[in-house]
């Protein structure tokens, strides 16, 4: 029986910004190797006049970009997310993997991935599909990501080209597995 491989890049307090870029430069390589990709990547751009930037999220399927920063003017502090917009997120996601593609990459498993919510469901319907999934997992939430999977993800270190090797491996495994079970299904 094959497994589903599924792998969380931890990362340290204050690299959040740097695993954006990591796996921004992460899915620039596998497109170019021509994997199917579902999922989501963070942009993040000057916020203007707000201390902190703002956050767009890149449906990796159709490249539809959707804003996930509230605006709560520059001298807010606090979580800035848009919880209605990474929801809405969420959907185009899930909706995509209706298309099998060949990796599921999740920007964040984040506090609200850690209480049921976000990008959880579409972690779980990857998982169903047997598509491989890879997310960044932030130190605050590293307990919360071992509660959800157990022993069962991958480690991966905060490095472009063991998250290469690991996604590109996973996809080559997964394309395996799937390509022997059709045909002996077909026997």
């Amino acid at each position: 029986m094959h497994e589903t491989r599924l792998a969380g890049v931890l990362y340290g307090e204050g690299e959040g910004p740097r695993m954006d870029d990591m796996l921004v430069e992460v899915v620039t390589r596998l497109r170019s190797s021509a994997k199917r990709l579902a999922g989501a990547i963070q942009h993040n751009t000057d916020g203007g006049d707000r201390c902190r930037c703002d956050m767009t999220l890149e449906d990796l399927a159709s490249g539809r970009l959707i804003d996930i920063s509230e605006k709560r003017g520059p001298q807010s502090s606090g979580c800035r997310l848009d919880s209605f917009a990474l929801e809405e997120s969420v959907g185009v996601v899930v909706e995509s993997l209706n298309s099998q593609p060949d990796l599921l990459i999740i920007n964040r498993f984040g506090k609200r991935e850690g209480e049921g919510h976000g990008f959880r469901q579409a972690i779980e319907r990857a998982l169903e599909l047997n598509i491989p999934v890879l997310a960044a997992v932030g130190a605050g939430q590293k307990e919360a990501w071992q509660n959800f999977t157990g022993s069962f993800a991958d480690q991966l270190p905060v490095d472009a080209d063991a998250i290469m090797a690991w996604c590109t491996g996973a996809v080559d495994e997964n394309a395996g597995a799937n390509t022997t079970q059709k045909v002996s299904s077909e026997a």
